[in-house]
């Protein structure tokens, strides 16, 4: 069920990790490095990847190569999104894929996050969709659009400065094909001639009441690849374990790639998701607990029989 894991989120993004914390990514390097090797030890089939960057940086890989890092990985993942948040063209795509092919020759790559948003209308966000899978589809081998669902309103955005950030922070309420109530938008019938090649990005919160609907909307897509997220810090929840047990049976149809991210506060150098933990190896363990209960290497080598 899971054919990736992925170590961390964004990891070049002050909202996902702290640079005041870890200002080198030295210590970034040091966490990843011990979970690639955990989750290779649980299970040598499940690719490794690096958290989806954003920007777009290929200096950043140059540090994370610096560090050691790059060495222990199968993938190299980004972010874009060229119609609400990066300064770059939406036709420039290609070109930054690129940009990091030519400083990783040696990596698969993947864009484990694109979206556009309805903030303006929804028919930017079908435009937004269409040209996007013109772009990507056979440039990169998965693509995973964000997201099924609207962020509901009395949530939060996992941003760093929240309402500050003004309409930037707004747009990530209207990034889901879907509204907050379920109402398909105009983008909805624009991804569905391109579901199986796309996929779906979505993020699922502790006992999210949206799980058994999603799944219902993705088999209707006809949806084969799906990025989601099982958190450290939720680990430390009162029922985490019945949790991720109901999420990732419900996700069994899916090929699905599992984001391990956020640092419990309890353990962080600073009390906060986002940084740096006290203690890089508890990380390695969290993950190798997750492939080891959900994707077991005895599992693998059955089917593979």
């Amino acid at each position: 069920m899971i054919e990736a894991a992925m170590i961390w989120n964004e990891p070049n993004n002050k909202s996902h990790w702290d640079p005041e914390v870890d200002p080198d990514w030295s210590k970034f390097a040091q966490m990843g490095i011990l979970a690639a090797e955990a989750i290779h030890a649980a299970n040598p089939a499940v690719k490794r990847v690096l958290g989806g960057i954003s920007p777009i940086d290929p200096s950043f890989i140059q540090r994370l190569q610096g560090h050691g890092l790059i060495d222990h990985l199968d993938v190299i993942a980004m972010h874009g999104f060229p119609l609400d948040w990066n300064l770059w063209n939406i036709n420039e795509w290609p070109a930054k894929v690129d940009e990091i092919r030519a400083v990783v020759p040696n990596h698969e790559l993947w864009v484990s996050e694109v979206g556009v948003g309805s903030f303006g209308a929804e028919e930017v966000q079908e435009f937004g969709v269409k040209r996007t899978a013109e772009l990507l589809i056979g440039k990169v081998p998965r693509i995973f659009w964000y997201s099924l669902y609207d962020l509901p309103r009395e949530w939060e955005a996992t941003t760093r400065h929240k309402e500050a950030e003004g309409s930037s922070y707004y747009r990530h309420f209207h990034m889901g094909l879907l509204d907050q109530s379920g109402r398909p938008k105009l983008g909805l019938e624009a991804f569905r001639p391109h579901a199986a090649e796309l996929g779906l990005m979505q993020w699922f919160h502790f006992e999210d009441h949206r799980l058994d609907e999603a799944v219902r909307w993705l088999k209707e897509l006809g949806v084969t690849r799906l990025r989601t997220g099982l958190s450290w810090a939720d680990r430390f929840r009162p029922g985490a374990l019945d949790w991720f047990d109901r999420q990732m049976e419900a996700l069994e149809p899916f090929e699905v790639t599992a984001t391990f991210c956020f640092t419990p506060e309890h353990l962080g150098i600073e009390p906060h998701h986002t940084s740096a933990p006290r203690d890089p190896q508890m990380f390695a363990d969290f993950c190798a607990e997750m492939i080891e209960r959900y994707a077991p290497a005895e599992s693998a080598a059955i089917a593979a029989e």
